[in-house]
């Protein structure tokens, strides 16, 4: 058997974002149907998917825009026009006053926080070690596992508001938050997978004030967010200032293929994004810059999301929710308050199983979500919430997702049952 170094080890074992990267890997290869309502692919929007083709029809119609986007290595820092374009347009909505320079491209979401976490965190040259620290949990299943060293996350346990047809919403408790000195930066996910929980303007500027005190920076997951692609359903003021690091994507827009991540800070954390991407792949993907660059510099991709991916999303967590009431009448459940993003976050209160148990009922049913106990990274302390949760994910097919949802209220009231 192959040994491998403690990072290779660490990169190799189960985990939570392997797992459910794994289970949207067989789904597509497998001969048996199975109902994807875990992973976190984006619907196919027909509206979205017809722009992006005539995009990329432009590009490949234009001999000399091909070439270079397939033949030629790109920058560092990602495409130099679409950086530009983009800065330009938060200079226009929001009056962020940025520059190219402000703005690094990676491969991905799950790539720009492996770099910003372990710059930030992990042990330094003088032998301190510092940590990042979640202020609301549950957060994001992909953080879980990027650390290079271990106890690498702190985390805080949320406030409840119950609210009604059995619907809930997580609060941040700063009263539990502490920025202590090995705290190297504060970070939140707003719109947060896996809930769909947006954090109030209220909180975020109380994060924002905490994290100036602490002279740490507040990393904001800005995947599903403003100004795109706005699967967002809540009041939600987007901010921006030299101690945030905004970090955004592709491919909730409708281009998870391309892995593309976009990184907004100040120079020197961009212009050390561009050194990882130098020594780890050279460059990003241009793909993605390609294909979104014209959006971009019209400000069309503002009106892609305000009148077309927000009602789309809008209109299927009302029917997703509307059919799980029904499900699951009879037994103890809520659902989180969907305000963003396309997961629901359900809470079976007094749950008799684990949600890893019930997971793997529903996978033998044909039905696959993601077990909520992977969503607690940095929690130490136990807590029987973290075992009564799941995610599911409502983009798909609506009939997929009605037959997925019915299976869901069966094995549910047969756990309350037993």
């Amino acid at each position: 058997m192959m040994r491998f170094s403690k990072f290779g080890t660490k990169f190799t074992s189960k985990s939570g974002i392997l797992q459910l990267m794994d289970d949207l890997g067989r789904a597509v290869t497998t001969d048996r149907k199975m109902i994807m309502l875990g992973g976190g692919n984006p619907g196919h929007i027909p509206a979205v998917q017809t722009l992006l083709r005539e995009q990329m029809a432009a590009i490949l119609n234009n001999d000399r825009q091909f070439e270079q986007l397939v033949g030629s290595y790109g920058a560092p820092q990602g495409d130099r026009a679409f950086l530009e374009s983009l800065a330009a347009l938060l200079r226009r909505e929001y009056g962020w006053p940025l520059r190219a320079e402000n703005i690094a491209l990676t491969t991905g979401s799950q790539t720009t926080f492996f770099y910003l976490f372990n710059m930030l965190a992990g042990e330094f040259a003088d032998g301190s070690r510092k940590k990042i620290l979640l202020p609301l949990a549950p957060e994001y299943i992909g953080y879980l596992d990027v650390g290079l060293t271990d106890d690498f996350f702190t985390a805080s346990k949320p406030e409840f508001e119950f609210l009604p047809d059995r619907l809930f919403k997580y609060h941040v408790d700063f009263n539990a938050v502490s920025v202590t000195g090995d705290i190297g930066a504060i970070c939140v996910s707003r719109p947060t997978n896996p809930t769909g929980n947006v954090l109030t303007n209220a909180e975020m500027e109380q994060l924002d004030a905490l994290a100036r005190r602490h002279n740490v920076p507040l990393i904001v997951d800005n995947a599903y967010g403003l100004p795109f692609p706005n699967i967002i359903f809540a009041d939600a003021r987007p901010t921006w200032n030299d101690n945030t690091i905004l970090c955004m994507s592709l491919s909730k827009l409708g281009l998870p293929g391309t892995r593309t991540g976009l990184v907004i800070a100040s120079e020197e954390i961009a212009a050390a994004i561009s050194g990882l991407n130098a020594v780890i792949s050279l460059a990003p993907s241009s793909i993605g810059a390609a294909l979104a660059r014209q959006l971009v510099q019209s400000g069309e991709v503002i009106r892609l999301g305000c009148e077309i991916i927000q009602p789309y999303y809008r209109r299927k967590a009302e029917t997703a929710v509307s059919l799980l009431q029904r499900e699951l009448a009879g037994t103890d459940f809520f659902i989180h308050k969907p305000e963003g993003a396309f997961f629901l976050w359900l809470w079976f209160r007094g749950l008799p199983l684990t949600s890893q148990q019930l997971y793997e009922r529903l996978k033998q049913r044909g039905v696959v979500v993601v077990p909520g106990e992977y969503f607690f990274p940095g929690l130490q302390e136990e807590w029987s919430h973290k075992y009564e949760c799941l995610r599911m994910n409502y983009a798909g097919d609506e009939a997929d997702l009605a037959e997925g949802i019915k299976i869901i209220g069966e094995e549910v009231k047969r756990a309350y049952d037993s």
